[in-house]
Formats: C-alpha cells, sequence, structure tokens
C-alpha cells in the first residue's frame, strides 16, 4: 500500500506503508513544517508497515521540533519499532 498523508490544521493523519519507497513522500511533506506551525499532532493509527527508514524519518523530525522548541505529538496504535525506538535512549 502506498502511502498517503491528509491533514486538517495542524492534524496530519499517515496511512500505507512508511518506508524506504514512500520516504520523499514523508520528507516533502513535512520539510520545515515547524517554520509554518508551532505544535504539530501526527496520527500513526493507519501505518501498516514501517521500516527502519521510516522509524528514522519520524525519530528526525521528533529531534527537529525539539530543537526548534516546538509541539509534536504522535498518538495512534502504530508500529512497534517506533515504540520501541522512543523507549530507548536513542530518542533522546
Amino acid at each position: 500500500m502506498e502511502l498517503k498523508i491528509t491533514n486538517c490544521n495542524n492534524f496530519f493523519k499517515i496511512k500505507g506503508a512508511l518506508n524506504r519507497s514512500s520516504l520523499d513522500i514523508f520528507k516533502k511533506e513535512f520539510s520545515n513544517i515547524f517554520e509554518k506551525v508551532n505544535s504539530l499532532t501526527i496520527s500513526i493509527q493507519d501505518i501498516n508497515s514501517m521500516d527502519k527508514y521510516g522509524v528514522d524519518a519520524i525519530a528526525k523530525l521528533h529531534k527537529e521540533a525539539l530543537v526548534k522548541n516546538k509541539t509534536l505529538a504522535i498518538i495512534g496504535l502504530g508500529c512497534k519499532d517506533l515504540y520501541d525506538h522512543f523507549k530507548t535512549g536513542t530518542a533522546a
């Protein structure tokens, strides 16, 4: 399944597979996002698979939010690999 990203205001829903082949879509959508908004919510409920590149992309977005002192909320029961990444010390 291809990656689809929809949004309304600062709420984004990601659906499909977030992997190496769909990374360009993700990066294009969230490029310089924190220049436009102070707060961002991403729903990962409908992500059916995510590889290490997808986990890394979300982790980089999280790091960017911290560096720029912005708010990023990731909601939904998504990929276990993503939760494992943020549970370790590598996310901070």
